[in-house]
């Protein structure tokens, strides 16, 4: 029997291949696989995210907010209590980590190019963490959160993490899809709602063009907090109690690079409909930029404690 007789054999047989395959059978990949990054044998591409800067090379030049946004690493999940946890797949993960200061955002970046137009899938697992803090110096309340020996006050000291793409293409169009978990509001209280920003990202230009300066610890996606509208309902994750519990989460985000909008996410068994959601192009074209095809993940501290998020996997697939 060919696959003529049986147009569904060649699905069959892609179904049976993924399924039989322990990497990959926990994803749900579009029809083309375009990359799988196991953070077990490396950093796969994803690299910390640098402002520009001058012909001279001189980094001084970098803008404030974006010259400090620390390299993702590897890591094997480490700390005080438990020593060493692991990945979810594996010994080591990708680790975001910021600083301790308010505000203070670490970035991984993927850059890669469009070869088509099209459904585009980012499917991840993660999950997300403050910093345990041991000198005493917490306390039993943080934020609008009391230790009652189920919630922990750590939980409030989480911000929020982000999904992100930056897209240019057709002569220069350039635009941003994302999608954010604000765990916490500024003031430290618990909203974990998922979010959007309703204006394009400031970029570098248009701080050399002398329209933005944004000062470290900005929030260099959309620094107006008045900028970011909820979508969907609050949804509770698993954060575990206390900082050193690792629960790993699912997450699948489809975008359509040909009508430039975001289609849906997925975040364990929530699927949350996007494609209402506008994303306002830059009002000026881009040169240099065509077919850009950019992930990024972001993590951001509202507190003056560290933030981590990890990275079990990732796979990008794309229908072109």
């Amino acid at each position: 029997m060919t696959m003529t007789e049986r147009p569904d054999l060649a699905a069959e047989l892609r179904a049976a291949i993924l399924s039989a395959d322990p990497r990959l059978s926990k994803f749900s990949p579009l029809r083309r696989i375009l990359t799988y990054d196991d953070f077990n044998s490396g950093a796969h591409g994803w690299t910390e995210l640098l402002g520009n800067y001058n012909g001279n090379g001189d980094l001084s030049t970098v803008d404030d907010h974006m010259r400090d946004f620390r390299p993702p690493q590897l890591s094997n999940c480490s700390f005080f209590d438990i020593g060493s946890h692991g990945a979810m797949t594996g010994s080591y993960a990708l680790k975001l980590a910021t600083r301790p200061y308010e505000g203070h955002t670490a970035t991984a970046i993927r850059r890669l190019t469009m070869s088509g137009r099209g459904l585009l899938q980012i499917e991840a697992y993660f999950t997300f963490k403050a910093e345990a803090t041991v000198d005493g110096s917490a306390g039993d309340q943080f934020g609008d959160v009391t230790w009652d020996g189920n919630l922990h006050p750590s939980e409030a000291q989480f911000g929020c993490f982000t999904v992100a793409t930056d897209l240019c293409g057709d002569g220069g169009l350039r635009y941003h899809t994302v999608a954010r978990y604000l765990n916490t509001t500024l003031d430290n209280t618990l909203s974990r709602q998922w979010v959007y920003p309703t204006v394009p990202e400031p970029t570098p230009r248009e701080h050399l063009e002398g329209k933005v300066k944004l000062a470290y610890g900005a929030d260099f996606t959309a620094p107006n907090p008045e900028d970011w509208q909820p979508f969907g309902e609050p949804q509770e994750l698993c954060y575990n109690e206390v900082p050193t519990k690792v629960n790993w989460h699912y997450l699948r985000w489809v975008i359509d690079t040909g009508a430039r909008r975001s289609v849906e996410l997925q975040v364990n068994d929530r699927v949350m409909d996007m494609s209402s959601i506008p994303v306002p192009p830059y009002e000026e074209r881009y040169d240099s930029l065509e077919n850009l095809l950019n992930f990024y993940f972001s993590v951001r501290t509202h507190s003056s404690v560290r933030n981590f998020l990890f990275l079990d996997s990732v796979l990008i697939s794309t229908e072109w």
